[in-house]
Formats: structure tokens, C-alpha cells, sequence
């Protein structure tokens, strides 16, 4: 179908903030289970083993992934902008997908970073290995999460975004 000024795209607008934003409600819920869960159990740790540093970063994540889930939400639009055309519509797409396929680069370095700070705790020379094989699993755990989402999130944006192609010819 060719481009007509009598396309709405509106409904296609809506589609994509749904969508934006349910990835947002699944980004919110890993953050609360990482605040509830690592928060119940970093109290209940002790210093000197590593699940308190595991627990502790988990914590930190959480607080992180809140407030980007937070702000995203904030951002999110209910009904679409007045004379939002396709192009812009195209355009912030493609931003969303750019942003979730940047992301997944970021996870595979917490995950690599993680490995390196398992790595570099199994030195003689450091003085709290413990810290660093905690710091480790938790980016092993929290870039493992992240990149699985960012993967899925880019992956409906893109088809979403695909889906609108013929209306562009």
C-alpha cells in the first residue's frame, strides 16, 4: 500500500509505546526482585564470604535498572503526538532498536568483565578475593539477565519496525 496522507499512525505509534513499555514492566520487575531478594539477603550476610559482595551488587543493579525503568516510563506517551509523521515514527524505531542493540554489546562486557574479576580474585596478591568473586558472579548474573532482555527487546522492535516496511514504499 502506498504512502497516503490519510494513513493513521496512530495506532502504529501506540503499538510501539506498548511494546516499549512492557519491556519497561519486565526491566521494573527484575530490578524489585533484585532490590527484595539481594536486599533480604545482603542483611543477612557476612562480610567476610562472597555472597554478601553477590547480594551487595545485586542491590546496586537494582537501584541502577529501577531508575532507568523509572525514567523510561516517565517517557512514554499514551496517545500519539499531533502531526507525528511516519518518518519520525521510523525514525524513533530505529533509535529504540540502536539503543537495545548497543545495550546487548554492554552485556557481553559486564558478562567478559565479571569472568575477569573471577579471574583476577584467584591472584596471591589480593587482599579481598572474596569481593571480587562476588562482584563477579553478580555481573555474571545481571549481564546475563540484561542481555537475554535487550536480545528480546531489539529482536520484537525489530520485527515490529519490519512489519511497517510496506507502508513506506
Amino acid at each position: 500500500m502506498p504512502l497516503t496522507t490519510s494513513l493513521d499512525i496512530g495506532p502504529l505509534f501506540l503499538a510501539s509505546e506498548l511494546l516499549v513499555g512492557r519491556g519497561l514492566a519486565v526491566l521494573s520487575a527484575w530490578a524489585l526482585l533484585n532490590l527484595v531478594g539481594s536486599g533480604y539477603f545482603v542483611s543477612r550476610a557476612d562480610r567476610r564470604y562472597e555472597p554478601y559482595y553477590f547480594h551487595g551488587m545485586n542491590v546496586g543493579w537494582g537501584l541502577v535498572n529501577a531508575g532507568l525503568a523509572c525514567w523510561g516510563i516517565l517517557h512514554l506517551h499514551f496517545t500519539a503526538p499531533a502531526g507525528l509523521r511516519l518518518a519520525d515514527l521510523v525514525q524513533a524505531q530505529l533509535l529504540n532498536e540502536n539503543l537495545f542493540l548497543f545495550n546487548t554489546g554492554l552485556d557481553v562486557a559486564y558478562i567478559m568483565t565479571g569472568f575477569y574479576l573471577r579471574a583476577l580474585a584467584r591472584q596471591p596478591a589480593q587482599l579481598k578475593p572474596v569481593r571480587l568473586l562476588g562482584f563477579g558472579r553478580s555481573l555474571w548474573v545481571q549481564g546475563g539477565f540484561l542481555l537475554l532482555f535487550d536480545a528480546v527487546m531489539w529482536a520484537l522492535l525489530h520485527g515490529q519496525g519490519q512489519g511497517w516496511l510496506p507502508l513506506l514504499a
